[in-house]
């Protein structure tokens, strides 16, 4: 479980290295997964929140809320988690730990030669590969922009 901001997701590759590298085994027996906090809550006076996982979430959770597309005319509350410290203990557990409600990635490997490919240039020492590599996958990701 990780932040679900930009940094987050850098510590999640940090963490996913470490366990192909070192711990393979546990991904191939299926026991690696990354639990999904948001990275918005919707509010609108006093309906349940929506929690979003991205951007075209938190605009779907305003019409939702509303039926606007203004946040401002709207009326509602946006709270961008740029961590998970920044959670209550209680939005904490109904989002990312309640086993009911959290979202969890299984981690697999698809291609292992591929994946220690992208791993190896990831942590490598050489930059332009690594910046085309992430400019060319940016709009894959739930990249904090």
């Amino acid at each position: 479980m990780c932040d679900a901001d930009v940094d987050g997701s850098h510590i999640v590759t940090l963490i996913l290295t470490f366990f192909f590298r070192y711990m393979k085994e546990l991904i191939e027996q299926g026991y690696i997964y990354i639990a999904a906090p948001p990275l918005y809550q919707v509010k609108k006076g006093n309906k349940e929140p929506i929690y979003c996982w991205n951007e075209e979430e938190r605009k779907a959770a305003i019409v939702t809320l509303t039926g606007k597309t203004d946040a401002a005319e709207a009326g509602v509350k946006i709270q961008r988690y740029k961590g998970l410290g920044e959670m209550n203990a209680e939005q904490l557990w109904e989002t990312t730990m309640d086993p009911e409600r959290r979202t969890l990635r299984q981690v697999t490997i698809y291609d292992e030669v591929q994946t220690d490919g992208v791993f190896t240039m990831l942590m490598g020492d050489e930059v332009p590969p690594r910046r085309e590599f992430i400019e060319e996958n940016a709009t894959y990701a739930n990249i904090d922009v």
